[in-house]
């Protein structure tokens, strides 16, 4: 007769009375330090987001009862709003140049910067400048540039090709043009760095290797370069649309969203349905448009990721 022995039961660890005193009392001085933080993004963040999204629901022009209208006002913004349609394709027009401009710009510098130059330090230092100065007195300045009679460039315009050019902020054709380069101006700085920093962290030994196997230069920044730089590359692309499809202060400053309607974006467009026409429901409306548009745009984003960045 047999007799079957079963294995001992493992006996869970139970911590110590003090150490487990020892990390409730982490836990609580974490808390005591996280919670300024944690209340100012819960008064200022959280609680605002929930009020806008509700409110999309009423028609409130400020001053008086709200009243509860349900979907009408985004049934009237995507059916009924002749201007809603226009400011998307506005918007969306300013995000790809905006975006295909600011990589290039920055992704050139920052391969030439990581090259054997003297100086770099200051040069990036003198290219991310416009980055942390405030954006409306940048297109303050940018303004005063694109005046159509003594501006700067006007004056380059009337000395080189004899003509004053194109009336950049009075034209739409040209307004929005205008917009995106002076945009890119002011913004190429933060991605120039990524860029800088990615390329700094590949290993030297790749491009010593492709060197002795006769790779060029050029064959080396398409197969090492831009490759191990797809993670920064996707990070900056994310963040560029992100903050591109958020675009205000601009064309706030340097057009007010003219000729017309041509340089009207959407968050623009919301400044002026809630603060202009008080129009605090259908401007929320708006609001999370914008919000939806950007969150299927970044899903897209990283699932089409897997495609073409390269982690290494």
């Amino acid at each position: 007769m047999t007799t079957t022995v079963s294995p001992p039961r493992a006996v869970p660890k139970v911590a110590p009375p003090a150490r487990r005193r020892r990390r409730n009392s982490d836990v609580r001085a974490a808390l005591g330090f996280l919670s300024p933080n944690l209340l100012g993004f819960l008064a200022f963040t959280i609680i605002p987001i929930g009020a806008s999204l509700v409110l999309s629901f009423y028609e409130w022009p400020m001053i008086g009862d709200a009243i509860f209208v349900g979907l009408d006002n985004f049934i009237r913004l995507f059916t009924r709003d002749p201007v809603f349609w226009q400011v998307v394709g506005n918007t969306l027009y300013f995000v790809v140049g905006y975006v295909v401009l600011n990589l290039f710009v920055s992704l050139t510098l920052a391969v030439w910067l990581t090259s054997k130059l003297r100086a770099k330090g200051f040069l990036r230092f003198v290219f991310f400048l416009p980055v942390v100065s405030p954006m409306v007195a940048n297109a303050v300045v940018w303004r005063l540039l694109y005046a159509p009679e003594d501006g700067l460039i006007a004056w380059f315009f009337q000395t080189f090709t004899g003509t004053s050019g194109p009336n950049w902020l009075g034209s739409a054709e040209w307004a929005m043009p205008a917009v995106i380069i002076m945009s890119v101006w002011a913004g190429f700085g933060y991605n120039m760095i990524i860029f800088v920093a990615g390329i700094e962290g590949i290993p030297q030994s790749l491009y010593e290797a492709a060197a002795i196997d006769g790779a060029g230069w050029w064959r080396r920044l398409w197969s090492i370069t831009i490759p191990m730089l797809t993670p920064s590359i996707f990070f900056a692309t994310v963040m560029t649309i992100i903050s591109s499809l958020q675009v205000f202060a601009q064309p706030f400053v340097l057009t007010g969203g003219g000729p017309g309607s041509s340089t009207t974006t959407l968050v623009f467009y919301l400044y002026q349905k809630g603060f202009q026409s008080y129009e605090m429901g259908y401007a929320s409306s708006i609001a999370w448009s914008l919000f939806v548009l950007i969150m299927v745009i970044t899903f897209i984003q990283f699932r089409s990721q897997k495609k073409w960045v390269h982690y290494s």
